[in-house]
């Protein structure tokens, strides 16, 4: 896998996404360059989906700019996404990952090479041939990462996508955006669990009632938080 940086930086200019009258992202700005993951906290509500899907295009932005590699407003093709709850498609695991690859543009022939390269990569070769839909919590998610690699991407978001899963499940998760980080695919990654983003995140990104809180190299953020809401999110107190 190679992912070249040229859609990076991706950049956020005082992104604003009010929907009935209520503020989901306020003002947010935000860059994103090449390296470890981003890692976005936040307590539930704090706008960690919203600004993923915004950045992926899929919510359009009541007032700001989405910037990528220095280009606007065009957004580059190769960026991906997975959700906390992926769909999965009624076929096998290899022909899931077969159709993300059709989408991409991958020619016919070389699509089940290349398939089974990435279910080697995510751990399901052994389950190439199951139906996707009778795959396991953990099994469903690592598929659908494998899918969204097909993308080759330069960018790769991913919602919360070990919420909900055993600790088995969620360090194969944690190995996969390891491996992909280090092959050069920047990570965006929202989660919940602060340990998790001491094990993953370069930095950190801290988000309050769609407020940019902090936006600090990992190691800075969890030794010495420069904000109250920073400090009492680390020590597990509620954010009001």
């Amino acid at each position: 896998m190679r992912a070249p940086d040229s859609d990076l930086p991706l950049v956020l200019k005082d992104a604003r996404i009010v929907a009935r009258d209520v503020t989901i992202l306020d003002r947010i700005t935000l860059t994103v360059s090449t390296g470890s993951p981003t890692v976005v906290i936040g307590p539930n509500g704090s706008g960690k989906t919203t600004l993923l899907r915004a950045a992926m295009g899929i919510i359009p932005l009541t007032s700001g700019d989405i910037i990528w590699g220095g280009r606007e407003p065009a957004a580059p093709r190769r960026h991906a996404i997975v959700f906390q709850r992926p769909a999965m498609l009624r076929r096998s695991a290899a022909a899931n990952v077969r159709y993300a690859l059709a989408a991409a543009g991958v020619p016919r022939a070389e699509r089940h090479e290349r398939a089974a390269e990435l279910l080697r990569l995510v751990g399901l070769e052994k389950l190439a041939g199951r139906p996707a839909k009778r795959l396991s919590g953990g099994e469903q998610q690592r598929l659908a990462l494998a899918r969204a690699l097909a993308r080759d991407p330069t960018v790769l978001f991913l919602d919360e996508p070990t919420a909900s899963l055993d600790p088995y499940a969620t360090k194969a998760i944690e190995d996969i955006v390891s491996a992909v980080s280090a092959q050069g695919v920047k990570v965006v990654m929202s989660t919940h669990d602060l340990g998790q983003a001491k094990r993953l995140a370069g930095e950190v990104v801290l988000l309050h009632r769609g407020r940019l809180v902090e936006n600090t190299p990992a190691p800075d953020f969890f030794v010495n938080p420069r904000t109250e809401e920073a400090r009492k999110f680390i020590a597990g107190e509620l954010l009001v």
